[in-house]
């Protein structure tokens, strides 16, 4: 430094000497002056001022003057500079580890999942979240002003942080030996709440104040204060103010008194330290000291704080809310679907609130048809548990769903996850088959015993009814029938419109499909059915509306569009003759007074399951009854149908009553779609194989005639399937019978309508009401010179 010194006064030295010289220079001429002149005239530029300035500095220096590095303000400049670097610094990395400024929005906790009705009631909360989301007009003046008092006695001034009250809460805790003051602002409780771990550590702590000022810059003050309100834990599973009400008083947050809210906004600090339930003396005098605080800053007179102070604190506590689920089977529904629609990295992040199209109205009124049901139907009959759902047909948005009996004792889903034989409900696609093929409900087919490649269909009343239409065939059920018209037009016709309809289960190729030995579940046949509703029209079933993230933004919404599954005059013949199925057929305990109803029945065999699907033009609603371990039932669809009806009375109550369309012209309609008729190798008329022997009567001379018969299973038509015992029981079913009969408390009388038909006389409904009654699929025996019977079931290869 001492050479550097030398350098430049000799350096200056000879500079001033050469300017000297050639101003005394007699060289030097005119223009030189000038130049000189101007030079001088012209003001000192910026580097020629430090130039100077540092000259006079060093010529100030002693010659035996201290390096820089031993002088105390070097060491004091370079340390602050070192600081400001490094504090710049720390705030940039600890601002690359914040979120970004659009998720300071965020209105809810990580990890929670959030899932509400159609009306914006929540059905349940998973992770830590209030039940009630109030707005901050919604919470009580005093609740707000006892928190602030409590909690951040400088909220409306600061920036996020602030250092009075931290050095404020310092002194008060040294003081009480005790922590009885908090030195974070509620802006950073809340960024503590929405962002950070609960780690006690200095970094943490600095994210926190830096957060806090974020959301300062971000948010306004009432949404801070909103936001804190409602998700500040308070302790015994409590989050928010209106939980905090609820556990500790049964009230809501409009109806505590002064002494309740001063105790609430008392438990941030420590929510199970100074909780009444857990330590009461505590919680009292946590209490006033908020109530003291209030006072100092003016939210309450002295009157009101000796009133509140005076107060006993008495307690009456609740289970949080957020326990409570709503329509569980329908959550568990819910739940499964959300992976469709946002990627895993979104589910376990959290903070989703997922909007469903569930009517919470309409789901009490099902839970109760359901319980009802299973209270009084169920225990005489003989099944156990019972499933509902309902479907806004034209928005294919689900509004009701039961799926079983209890679910805390057993989530399976009934309406979903159950693969049932629909019975005569499959019937409907069938013959929606062939009115689309250009056929009239009005062609006629004779209802007679036959036996078709070794498969005989049997009517439920085992009478047969000769000649009779398409129309009262599935009015009456009539299982022959049914099977004749699926050979009419063929396997793949009819399955291929069953699958547009909204059948989503496989179905084969046999002879038993027409009358429902393919299994499908609750859900995709009540759709299906939707399509008669909605004039052929079909939309995918669907639960959620709309999801949103943390920040309240929509990230996903159901846009699910109606597709042509069958032509309109289809469905609305179809429409016409379901409606005769409840007007004067197998449906009638479904009737609806003066409002239209059209639906079909159905029962399997030994009535291991009872169905009825129905609908008006505003809803379609399917019922099951049955036995999980597929155990036979003495019911009848009969029992589904008053389910669907004591569903259906509550949920069309505030609705408009609609007519469905007009049945369009039914002769010399064109066919939309092409047949494609089964051709069987053998058919037998009359019973199977029937052969009769005459035996000589020596003493009579005369001869008696022997019958043998063989008779052959609807569904051991099913390679797949092993053959289900048959067992005869005695009871009513009116889903294959010409009419029906319920005595049994609660049901309507559907005997009192009798079938018109031609072909079939009064004597035989008699004759039939008298006989005992079997399930839709009779019993069978196969004779010991018959091929095997996957040989005989399996369709021909020209079919």
């Amino acid at each position: 430094m001492a050479k550097f010194t030398s350098w430049f006064k000799e350096r200056t030295t000879k500079s001033s000497d050469s300017e000297t010289e050639k101003a005394e220079s007699p060289l030097g001429d005119s223009k030189e002056k000038e130049k000189s002149t101007d030079a001088q005239n012209q003001p000192p530029t910026q580097l020629e001022k430090a130039k100077q300035r540092l000259v006079q500095l060093v010529a100030k220096l002693p010659s035996g003057h201290k390096p820089l590095y031993r002088r105390y303000w070097f060491w004091a400049g370079l340390g602050i500079g070192s600081g400001i670097v490094a504090i710049s610094y720390g705030v940039w990395s600890i601002d690359r580890t914040l979120p970004e400024k659009t998720e300071l929005n965020a209105i809810v906790r990580e990890q929670t999942l959030t899932i509400k009705a159609a009306n914006g009631t929540i059905l349940q909360q998973q992770g830590e979240a209030t039940r009630e989301q109030l707005k901050l007009e919604e919470i009580p003046d005093q609740v707000q002003k006892a928190f602030i008092a409590a909690e951040d006695r400088r909220f409306n001034t600061h920036n996020g942080i602030d250092a009075q009250g931290i050095v404020r809460a310092v002194l008060s805790n040294v003081r009480s030996q005790n922590v009885v003051e908090g030195g974070s602002t509620i802006t950073q409780q809340l960024a503590r709440i929405l962002f950070l771990k609960q780690e006690r550590t200095v970094l943490r702590k600095l994210k926190e104040a830096r957060l806090a000022q974020k959301l300062e810059e971000q948010l306004s003050k009432d949404d801070i204060l909103e936001r804190y309100l409602n998700l500040v834990y308070l302790g015994s599973g409590a989050y928010g103010v209106a939980d905090a009400a609820q556990v500790y008083f049964s009230k809501s947050v409009n109806e505590l008194t002064l002494s309740e809210i001063a105790t609430i906004a008392g438990l941030p600090p420590a929510p199970n330290r100074f909780s009444p339930q857990v330590n009461l003396e505590a919680a009292k005098q946590r209490r006033n000291l908020v109530l003291q605080r209030m006072y100092e800053d003016g939210y309450i007179t002295a009157a009101q704080k000796q009133a509140a102070v005076a107060e006993q604190l008495t307690t009456k506590p609740s289970s949080p809310k957020r326990w409570q689920v709503e329509a569980p089977y329908f959550i568990s529904y819910i739940q499964k679907e959300l992976p469709k629609y946002v990627p895993a990295e979104i589910l376990n992040a959290g903070g989703l609130t997922v909007e469903t199209t569930l009517n919470p109205t309409w789901q009490q009124a099902a839970e109760e048809a359901v319980a009802k049901t299973l209270r009084n139907q169920g225990r005489w009959e003989n099944f156990k548990q019972a499933a509902l759902v309902a479907i806004d047909p034209r928005s294919g948005e689900i509004k009701a769903m039961v799926g079983g009996r209890d679910f805390d004792k057993n989530q399976f889903n009934r309406v979903t996850q159950a693969k049932r034989q629909p019975g005569s409900t499959f019937k409907g696609f069938v013959y929606a088959t062939a009115i689309a093929a250009g056929k009239s409900p009005y062609n006629k087919y004779l209802d007679e015993s036959v036996v078709i490649d070794g498969y005989e269909p049997k009517n439920f009343s085992e009478r047969f009814s000769g000649w009779m239409n398409m129309r009262d065939a599935l009015t009456r059920s009539i299982n022959v029938v049914a099977v004749k018209v699926l050979l009419d037009v063929g396997f793949q016709p009819t399955i291929k419109l069953a699958h547009n309809m909204g059948i989503k289960s496989e179905l084969k190729p046999y002879y038993s499909l027409a009358l429902g030995s393919n299994e499908v579940n609750l859900l995709e046949l009540t759709s299906a059915y939707g399509s008669f509703a909605t004039q052929g029209l079909h939309v995918e079933p669907h639960g959620i509306t709309r999801i949103l993230n943390r920040q309240g933004k929509e990230i996903w919404s159901a846009d699910f569009k109606p597709k042509r599954a069958i032509d309109a005059e289809t469905a609305a013949i179809m429409t016409w003759m379901l409606r005769n199925v409840v007007n004067a057929g197998t449906g009638t305990a479904a009737q609806l007074g003066n409002r239209p109803v059209a639906g079909k029945t159905g029962t399997t065999d030994d009535a291991r399951d009872l169905w009825f699907i129905g609908y008006i033009p505003q809803l379609v609603t399917g019922v099951w009854l049955g036995n999980d371990d597929n155990k036979k039932t003495w019911g009848s669809s009969g029992s589904a149908a008053y389910t669907w009806h004591e569903f259906m009375e509550e949920a069309v109550k505030e609705m408009p009553i609609e007519k469905f369309p007009e049945r369009p012209q039914v002769e010399g309609r064109k066919g939309i779609i092409k047949v494609q008729p089964v051709k069987p190798r053998k058919i037998v008329k009359g019973s199977a194989a029937s052969a009769e022997e005459t035996v000589d009567d020596g003493s009579s001379g005369r001869s008696r005639r022997r019958r043998s018969r063989r008779r052959y299973s609807q569904q051991e038509q099913q390679v797949d399937q092993a053959p289900r015992r048959r067992r005869r029981y005695y009871q009513q079913e009116n889903d294959d019978s010409s009419t029906t009969r319920r005595s049994r408390r609660g049901f309507r009388n559907s005997e009192s309508t009798t079938i018109s038909n031609s072909e079939s006389s009064s004597s035989d409904n008699s004759q039939r009401r008298s006989r005992r009654l079997r399930t839709d699929f009779s019993r069978s025996r196969y004779s010991s010179n018959q091929s095997s019977w996957r040989e005989r079931l399996r369709p021909s290869s020209s079919q």
